[in-house]
């Protein structure tokens, strides 16, 4: 019994990650369970288990009294030096109960209690594992999907993938290999509960530090990223190292590094441009492709007036305001677009001036085209 116990209990903690102490402490539990219930006993016992014997037993500890009132938790002065004549009143002795019948139904009972336990830990172990990995991706299978959601196996863990955080220029099939973003995890009396998506603007984020080495390491940093999923984002990145060319590493030669994370999101288009803490200079670059002759600032309002050529109104505002709406989140600026001959009849622009843009910004859809 002993040699099969110790197998059961290498295989558990090898496929479970459950130590053999936990698994152990859960047996004890539960052949204490087992006692209790099935032999109507309330006494205070413990068990002693031996593996290297292959032996459990039972031992029920009582007080040792002047006067005994419930033979179950106490004993007399009297019967505990028969055991050994070295007792006193208030010592505890322990006595062994095993009953010879321990048998079926207690082994059942402690079957239970065990299983319980096991799932509990092994619970634990998934929900620390993934607590840690919230705002981060992960590589996921697709399995399965209904109504609300589709369902995506992590490896020990199925996580769910909402339909509002399911980019709608994708279908899922099962078996198919996507890369998700985990937004939360959460514990429930079912275990845990983990929580993904594939349009979070953290999605594109890891994706680039992924590919992007220099900002893997902080030699680039992400500044801030606005995402219309499936359709368009934009990113702003900068260093702190006047040699080191942001915009540059995030698209890598030939444009490799984008299209590895274009790729992944199915064709959404990309726009990265360089961060900037002037918000003239910022909101000209975020407004990429479009050129930008003046931005006018009003800092109380936290917004700002976009000055654009009159052939470059349409591009800069963008289809159906997309171009301005995603600037706007990325720089966190309200963003008013005029062009030059509505900005002069207004009288709020007087001359010509030289595109603001940052021409180190990069439209991949732009590049790509040429």
């Amino acid at each position: 019994m002993s040699s099969e116990l110790l197998d059961a209990l290498t295989l558990l903690e090898k496929e479970k990650g459950i130590g053999k102490d936990v698994i152990i402490e859960a047996i004890e539990a539960a052949l204490i369970s087992a006692y209790k219930r099935n032999f109507n006993q309330a006494q205070n016992v413990r068990v002693d288990m031996n593996l290297g014997k292959g032996t459990m037993r039972v031992f029920a500890r009582k007080d040792v009294v002047d006067e005994v009132y419930d033979p179950r938790l106490e004993i007399s002065v009297e019967e505990a030096q028969k055991v050994n004549p070295n007792y006193q009143i208030e010592d505890v002795i322990e006595i062994e109960v095993t009953p010879k019948d321990f048998g079926r139904i207690a082994a059942q009972t402690a079957k239970q209690v065990v299983t319980q336990r096991v799932r509990e830990a092994e619970r634990g172990i998934i929900y620390s594992e993934f607590i840690d990995r919230e705002e981060d991706i992960m590589t996921g299978i697709v399995q399965r999907q209904d109504a609300k959601f589709i369902y995506v196996s992590l490896g020990k863990i199925e996580a769910l993938l909402p339909q509002s955080e399911q980019m709608p220029n994708e279908q899922y099939k099962p078996h198919d290999r996507i890369k998700v973003y985990i937004t939360k995890v959460e514990k429930t009396t079912k275990g845990p509960q983990i929580y993904v998506s594939r349009t979070h603007p953290g999605l594109l984020k890891r994706l680039f530090e992924k590919e992007v080495p220099e900002i893997f390491d902080g030699t680039v940093e992400v500044k801030s990223v606005a995402r219309e999923a499936g359709d368009r984002s934009k990113i702003s990145v900068h260093s702190e190292f006047p040699e080191v060319d942001p915009v540059g590493s995030c698209v890598g030669p030939k444009g490799q590094r984008v299209q590895a994370v274009v790729n992944e999101l199915k064709g959404e288009k990309i726009d990265i441009v360089r961060w900037s803490k002037d918000p003239v200079e910022f909101v000209a670059n975020a407004l990429s492709p479009s050129k930008v002759v003046e931005v006018m600032v009003n800092e109380e309002a936290k917004a700002t007036t976009v000055i654009v050529p009159d052939y470059q109104l349409s591009l800069a505002i963008g289809k159906r305001g997309q171009n301005a709406r995603l600037a706007a989140k990325l720089t966190g600026w309200k963003i008013d677009i005029k062009s030059q001959s509505e900005a002069e009849q207004e009288g709020i622009y007087t001359g010509e001036k030289e595109s603001l843009i940052d021409r180190d910004a990069f439209d991949f859809d732009e590049a790509d085209s040429e």
